[in-house]
């Protein structure tokens, strides 16, 4: 199982914009992409994701050869799905040690 985490970080704030900002002023990324939907910030060693909406904590990118079947083992290990939404694609895993991620392919 030679799984990889990926470079990108995404969040969840009420107020993306106001998120945005901080890790602007604070942190010196810059907008990379910026709509209603998601705004990017890209960085030197990660690319950092905020999306408008309730707090989810943040979602790791983890690589997987079968989204399914990951999903399914992950699942049965213990693990619960917090978001599902295999057209965008997403799928949101938090696994027994409170970590959240997206495994894609």
């Amino acid at each position: 199982m030679a799984n990889s985490f990926g470079t990108d970080i995404l969040i969840q704030a009420p107020d993306a914009r106001a998120a945005a900002a901080f890790y602007i002023e604070q942190l010196g990324f810059t907008i990379t992409d910026d709509n209603p939907s998601m705004i990017a910030l890209h960085g030197h060693c990660i690319n950092l994701f905020i999306e408008p909406g309730p707090q989810l904590g943040p979602v790791l990118e983890v690589s997987v050869g079968d989204v399914a079947s990951a999903r399914t083992r992950l699942v049965q290990a213990g693990c619960e799905v917090v978001k599902d939404e295999p057209d965008f694609p997403r799928c949101y895993v938090r696994d027994p040690f409170g970590l959240v991620y997206n495994l894609t392919r």
